[in-house]
């Protein structure tokens, strides 16, 4: 797996050193975090003998992107859930392409996606289907997220980055880091500090720190200074952020270290991939 070294006079000042795991090169679709998080899911499924994949996402979601082009590859049928009002952009348009049935819920719905009663309802309609939550969030996506720092060179590193959406990726992670490596999440929505009771669900550890204040306004948000920093760290390093989950992560890596919270360490964050969502900025 290859690891991108980012180079910029602002680490050399602080004594860090910062390395990027790309995971963005994995799959041309299946992109990112999203085949660790699918896969376990999708095994289950083919042992079960399950008709199709049924998950949840909103109209960009990365998640329901990849999984649509993992049913078509396992010739498993895929079912999303969309939130909100019904638009029509390039990513559901990939799904559709895939063989994806969209089924668009009002908001108030979707905050039922955990409820068992809701999801009864769904099983009762879409019957035969495997129902994976929101961004792979179970504990198949989990497990499947522990094996992300597999093949890296973990004594290289104090320090361990990801941003946060649901909390399956960072959970992963905690089960397969050193246990002397701190752990720093970057929540990418507003207020994401309830983040850190979904991930005590699965570990005791306590190598860890959520830090909530880099979300730029909330999820699939951004502020030009967020979009001002890909583009500068793209002309430096040759290397494209996704505004929803990366750059927001670089952004508060980089701004630790201004303000002087980050010095004298030794850094591998997540490039978590994604990038097909920043075709929401144009």
């Amino acid at each position: 797996m290859k690891v991108s070294s980012v180079h910029n006079s602002l680490l050399n000042s602080k004594n860090c050193s910062l390395d990027l795991l790309r995971l963005d090169q994995l799959h041309p679709e299946i992109s990112g975090n999203k085949w660790f998080k699918l896969k376990y899911n999708i095994e289950q499924a083919l042992k079960e003998k399950k008709k199709g994949l049924l998950s949840f996402g909103g109209a960009y979601s990365n998640h329901l992107h990849a999984l649509a082009f993992a049913g078509k590859e396992f010739s498993l049928e895929t079912v999303g859930i969309i939130r909100g009002e019904k638009v029509i952009n390039d990513t559901l348009s990939d799904c559709e392409r895939w063989g994806m049935k969209l089924h668009t819920i009002t908001r108030s719905e979707y905050r039922q996606k955990y409820e068992p009663e809701f999801l009864n309802q769904l099983s009762d309609q879409f019957p035969g289907y495997l129902i994976i939550p929101e961004g792979g969030n179970n504990e198949a996506g989990i497990r499947g997220c522990a094996e992300i720092l597999n093949h890296v060179a973990l004594n290289r590193y104090d320090i361990i980055a990801c941003a946060v959406g649901t909390g399956a990726t960072f959970t992963g992670l905690l089960q397969s880091a050193l246990p002397q490596q701190k752990l720093l999440g970057f929540t990418a929505v507003k207020n994401g500090g309830y983040l850190s009771e979904e991930i005590r669900k699965h570990t005791q550890q306590t190598n860890w720190e959520l830090i909530t204040e880099y979300h730029f306004g909330g999820f699939a948000k951004s502020e030009p200074g967020l979009l001002r920093f890909m583009q500068q760290f793209k002309a430096e390093n040759d290397l494209q952020l996704d505004f929803i989950y990366t750059a927001k992560m670089m952004f508060g890596l980089f701004d630790l270290m201004k303000n002087g919270q980050l010095s004298n360490q030794r850094v591998l964050a997540i490039h978590t991939g994604g990038l097909q969502g920043n075709r929401s900025l144009i």
